[in-house]
């Protein structure tokens, strides 16, 4: 198990909750069956696939302790997340049944929710980077990204994408654009955590006194539309 005892990173505060979190046009947003599990594998391979919960309950499962850093300045620190290493599926199941183009070194993340987004493969063979479904011992749940989705711990949140249904190995980032209709500038390629990297072309200690002050409504906003969301299920 890796625990994290690490300080908080550059501009970043303790939230002692883990909020359901991210871009306001996907507050309303939800997997259609958070229940089923199938990933599509695409993009420059030689063989598409899907993986379903089986296939991934062949690969160890992992425990692992993690912060969680929003690029808006929140950290909840010390998350349980349970999965499986993204190093592991690539080696076992990507690499051998869809043999990605050799220069592929670009993955483009589609979630059920519409949001997408995407990471070197370097970034994601880290031992740390895991596709989890379960958090704090229990199966995830709609608030926070089931049946499944990326926890890298070095990247901000808006490159953990949740509710995870496809993934695609690309030479470049052409095939990729941020969800409209926001910037380009706030997605930054790696968005490191260490090295501040919340945006493109703006400093990251500018960028927090422009989003520092979405937290409060965002968080009231996407907890509303999951309430909502809720109700409608049991009715």
């Amino acid at each position: 198990m890796i625990e994290s005892q690490a300080p908080l990173p550059p501009g970043q505060f303790e939230l002692h909750q883990f909020p359901r979190f991210g871009l306001g046009r996907f507050a309303k947003s939800f997997a259609p069956d958070p229940f089923k599990l199938q990933i599509s594998i695409g993009g420059e391979v030689e063989h598409s696939l899907i993986v379903t919960r089986q296939s991934l309950h062949l690969l160890p499962r992992i425990e692992q302790i993690s912060d969680f850093h929003c690029v808006t300045t929140w950290t909840c620190r010390d998350l349980h997340w349970r999965g499986v290493r993204f190093t592991d599926f690539y080696r076992s199941i990507v690499e051998v049944a869809a043999r990605p183009h050799a220069l592929a070194n670009v993955v483009v993340f589609r979630a059920a929710d519409g949001y997408c987004t995407c990471l070197p493969l370097d970034d994601l063979l880290a031992k740390e980077v895991l596709l989890a479904d379960q958090l704090q011992g229990e199966p995830l749940g709609l608030a926070h990204g089931a049946p499944l989705r990326l926890v890298a711990p070095a990247h901000y949140g808006y490159k953990n994408i949740k509710h995870l249904e496809a993934i695609e190995f690309r030479r470049d980032r052409k095939a990729y654009r941020f969800p409209k209709p926001y910037p380009k500038f706030m997605d930054h390629p790696r968005a490191r955590v260490e090295f501040e990297e919340r945006g493109i072309g703006i400093p990251g200690w500018l960028l927090r006194r422009f989003y520092r002050p979405l937290i409060g409504p965002t968080i009231r906003n996407f907890r509303r539309a999951l309430e909502a969301r809720l109700r409608a299920d049991n009715n």
